[in-house]
């Protein structure tokens, strides 16, 4: 399941996505989206995991990290319509 993960702060990383994901379950990735010119975090980012998203969903939804309240839930596919 692909999950969308909103209003993280600016100096996570990639890594330290993974690792609060793992918790929940498999990640099979994480990633930071970047802006392509100051390659600095936009402030979200997506997490694909195998097993465990359901929970990881419930559990880190509105969670603090880094004094910021994550936005967490299922990724939809962008409507290009």
């Amino acid at each position: 399941m692909n999950i969308y993960v909103g209003n993280i702060s600016w100096g996570m990383s990639d890594q330290d996505l993974e690792n609060l994901f793992a918790e929940h379950g498999t990640v099979t990735s994480a990633k930071i989206i970047t802006d392509r010119m100051t390659n600095r975090s936009r402030g979200f980012g997506f997490v694909e995991m195998s097993d465990g998203a359901e929970g990881a969903i419930e559990a880190l939804h509105e969670a603090e990290i880094d004094g910021r309240k994550l936005v967490v839930n299922e990724s939809r596919p962008r409507d290009n319509g």
